[in-house]
C-alpha cells in the first residue's frame, strides 16, 4: 500500500545558518509534515513563518511537562510561530503537523511535537491568521544560527 507522505524537500545544513526555507512548495496535497531533526549556537527557541509575512499575525498556545511538572504559555499577535527551544549540544526533535495548507478560505494552523533537552515535552498550536494558500515556510533560531548538521525534512499528505 502507498504511503500518504510524499517527500517534498530535504535540506541539511553544511554548516550553521540562520534559517533554512522551503519554497515553491506545491498546492497539490491536503497537508504539509515538517520534520526537523538538529541544534543551534546557543539555546534559543525555533521559530517559523509563512510566506515571508514578518506582520503580528500569528498565535501560539503551548503544554509542556517532564512526567512530574507542567505549565502553560500563550503568545498572541506574534510576528512568528514558536515550536520550542533547541540547544547547542543536544539534538532537538520536532514534527511539525500543517492543516489544509493550499485551501484559501481558512486561516492556517500547526500543531507541533517536540521533545527539548531540558526533558520537557512539548505539544502546541500555531495559528496564521492568513487565508492564502502556504508557498514559502521559514524556519529559524530567533536570532541564533541553526547547527551544522541540522535536517529538515518537508512531506505532502495526499487526500486518503
Amino acid at each position: 500500500m502507498p504511503s500518504t507522505y510524499t517527500p517534498i524537500a530535504t535540506q541539511t545544513l553544511g554548516s550553521a545558518a540562520a534559517s533554512v526555507t522551503f519554497s515553491s512548495i506545491p498546492s497539490t496535497y491536503t497537508d504539509l509534515v515538517l520534520v526537523v531533526n538538529g541544534g543551534a549556537a546557543g539555546v534559543t527557541d525555533m521559530c517559523m513563518r509563512f510566506n515571508s509575512d514578518t506582520g503580528t499575525n500569528y498565535s501560539r498556545t503551548q503544554l509542556r511537562g517532564t512526567g512530574s511538572a507542567a505549565d502553560s504559555e500563550r503568545n498572541t499577535s506574534t510576528s512568528r510561530i514558536v515550536i520550542g527551544s533547541i540547544y547547542t549540544t543536544f539534538t532537538t526533535t520536532a514534527i511539525i503537523n500543517i492543516q489544509n495548507y493550499s485551501n484559501t478560505t481558512t486561516n492556517k494552523t500547526a500543531i507541533s511535537r517536540i521533545g527539548q533537552a531540558d526533558g520537557y515535552v512539548i505539544a502546541s498550536v500555531g495559528l496564521w491568521r492568513n487565508t492564502a494558500a502556504i508557498s514559502t515556510i521559514l524556519i529559524n533560531g530567533d536570532g541564533t544560527n541553526l547547527s551544522t548538521g541540522s535536517t529538515f525534512t518537508l512531506y505532502g499528505i495526499k487526500a486518503a
